[in-house]
């Protein structure tokens, strides 16, 4: 209860925040720069999950960031945070590599397809949310999941419950879904890093 009451009184101010930048919000979009091979992880989750992985028809849809859809992306992400307990696939699959959805635990991937699902049922379009893949402030692979908004590209993240722009974060974005097609993935341009690399 006490970290849903936090999030009441921060959410409209880090709205406020973002609609302070709304006219710089193109700045605030990832750059794609070429074709990325999808993570083996997440063909192996189609395979399994083939419903899941299908396009729809409206592709490249970004959401208009009003103060509930914020405070929805928010209760979502931290929800999520607080159900699933972070563990390996080694130590839940006895494997070294497998995206699914938790049940009671999970790792990076497995967080980002929980909170895609439930922001999808919730009314959010597919092609606003798209599976990123990153590495993190120790140069780890990393997954978070980004919604696309008209204030910018925003990350989920399952190391926080705060929501940021990508490019306020501290890592290096490597690769995410395409907004045309979810089994098409897109190199991005991180203008920060100085090398970009690939994650298989």
């Amino acid at each position: 209860m006490k970290k849903i009451a936090t999030l009441k009184t921060i959410a409209p101010l880090a709205l406020a925040l973002l609609a302070a930048n709304t006219a710089m919000a193109a700045e605030k979009l990832m750059s794609i720069h070429g074709v990325a091979a999808p993570p083996i992880g997440y063909v192996q989750f189609c395979a399994a999950y083939p419903a899941d992985c299908r396009a729809e028809k409206d592709v490249d849809q970004v959401v208009t960031l009003t103060q509930a859809v914020w405070n929805q992306l928010n209760q979502i992400n931290t929800a999520v945070n607080t159900a699933v307990l972070p563990a390996t696939d080694m130590e839940i699959y006895g494997v070294l590599e497998r995206w699914d959805y938790p049940k009671l635990a999970g790792d990076c991937e497995d967080y980002v397809l929980e909170k895609r699902r439930e922001l999808m049922r919730s009314g959010w379009p597919e092609s606003a949310l798209l599976i990123t893949v990153v590495r993190d402030e120790t140069g780890s692979g990393h997954a978070v999941l980004t919604a696309r908004t008209n204030r910018g590209d925003v990350v989920l993240d399952n190391k926080t419950d705060r929501i940021l722009v990508w490019a306020d974060t501290s890592y290096t974005y490597l690769k995410r879904q395409s907004t045309r097609d979810p089994n098409t993935w897109d190199l991005i341009e991180d203008a920060r890093a100085s090398l970009v690399g690939s994650l298989k």
